[in-house]
């Protein structure tokens, strides 16, 4: 018999009335929709499973245990996504700000640009030589984000979905390397590997790959300086001195530029959706809040405008969001309150991967497998898909398989 929860149930930060289903629930009948499809897909679809599709005009053509909380996993980067261009807008671009004091420091204020990677410090630092010849130290303000920063769901391993967030960090906290002809080298040509990083290659006991540089802010502002070092360096900047965190003195310190994202928000989360980042999601999460609450950014005034707009913008009013990348298993949505964000994200499909006719976002945690997005008819218009599997053994690819082969 399934169990349910009916009463005032209290979701991560509003109150709602309604039916929560338990997870492991017995598998209620399949609600109506076209017999060949429904009955194609519902074997495929375990106790603990959810799938809804529709197609372009809305006609729901699956609908099997839409109205569950599931594990989502990835495919929440979606809300986030929706969200971030919902509320900064499309065309929003991140920025750091350059000065320098009157002792010749040169002060750097990070505001959480998730894409500051090797590429961009080398533009940054050719522009900035015009400008300097020889600094004193660099000094790192990250004060735009509040410490600590504590992301539900993220470890402390050395694996890069748990690199930390922080509003002054460089290439997602993390380091690609290899071993060749014995010598520890970068495995990207634009990042030099720096020799204060060899000794955590080496305890992470692999031969290549890559890894998370920082446990921390203290490690994430150390990397983050030795790289602007290293690249003003190359561009002929001499520092005499040493990295240290500080703060800007807006009145005394003297700007010297302010560097806009190359890309905006749009190109930056499609970057997210591509590679599942889960660093990006978040410091996304942790912008939000600041833009709209003002700073320090936190992750509770970032979720507090996440859940606004689910629940005001959006209308949902069942669900729970603990963060915005999915790596959390606290996190809970339906596939009925997923459908609803495809419909409004439907503007921007083009962001998310594309395969042959599919454009998706697809989610994995250990026991969860989800896939989210449209297929595209033969004349254009976007069929959309939820498929949310919480059951053991269970996999969306067969029901993928027949979704493809059905919906034309």
């Amino acid at each position: 018999m399934a169990s349910k929860i009916i009463g005032w149930v209290h979701l991560a930060g509003w109150v709602t009335w309604g039916v929560l289903a338990c997870v492991l629930a017995v598998p209620a009948a399949a609600s109506a929709g076209p017999p060949p499809l429904q009955a194609e897909i519902a074997p495929l679809v375990g106790p603990a499973d959810s799938v809804l599709v529709e197609a372009p005009n809305g006609q729901k053509l699956v609908g099997i245990h839409e109205d569950r909380q599931r594990v989502p996993a990835s495919i929440f980067k979606l809300l986030t996504s929706l969200a971030a261009i919902d509320t900064l807008g499309a065309d929003f671009r991140f920025k750091t700000e350059f000065f320098v004091d009157e002792n010749n420091n040169l002060k750097i204020k990070g505001y959480g640009d998730p894409l500051l990677v090797s590429e961009r410090l080398a533009f940054i630092c050719h522009h900035l030589a015009p400008r300097l010849d020889t600094v004193q130290n660099i000094i790192l303000d990250d004060t735009y984000f509040g410490q600590p920063i504590r992301i539900p769901g993220r470890g402390t391993s050395l694996e890069p979905y748990d690199a930390p967030n922080g509003a002054l960090c460089v290439n997602f906290n993390t380091v690609a390397f290899t071993r060749r002809n014995g010598r520890w080298i970068s495995d990207e040509p634009q990042t030099p590997l720096l020799p204060s990083l060899i000794p955590l290659i080496e305890a992470s006991g692999l031969s290549s790959g890559r890894i998370t540089l920082a446990a921390g802010r203290k490690e994430a502002l150390a990397y983050t300086g030795a790289m602007f070092r290293y690249f003003l360096e190359q561009n002929g900047i001499t520092v005499q001195g040493a990295v240290l965190p500080g703060r800007i003195e807006p009145q005394q310190d003297r700007l010297i530029w302010r560097y806009r994202s190359k890309i905006d928000l749009a190109a930056a989360i499609s970057k997210l959706l591509e590679y599942s980042n889960n660093y990006i999601a978040n410091q996304i999460v942790l912008i939000m809040g600041a833009e709209t609450k003002g700073p320090p950014a936190s992750m509770d005034k970032g979720l507090a405008v996440l859940r606004a707009y689910y629940r005001d913008t959006l209308g949902l009013r069942t669900g729970r969001i603990v963060e915005g990348s999915g790596i959390s298993r606290q996190n809970r949505i339906s596939a009925q309150a997923m459908m609803t964000i495809l419909k409004r994200f439907s503007p921007y499909h083009k962001l998310m991967r594309k395969q042959n006719r599919q454009y998706y976002k697809t989610g994995h945690l250990k026991g969860v497998r989800s896939r989210a997005g449209y297929i595209a008819s033969r004349d254009g218009r976007l069929y959309r898909f939820v498929v949310i599997i919480n059951t053991p053994g269970k996999s969306p690819h067969r029901i993928m398989r027949v979704l493809e082969k059905e919906l034309r």
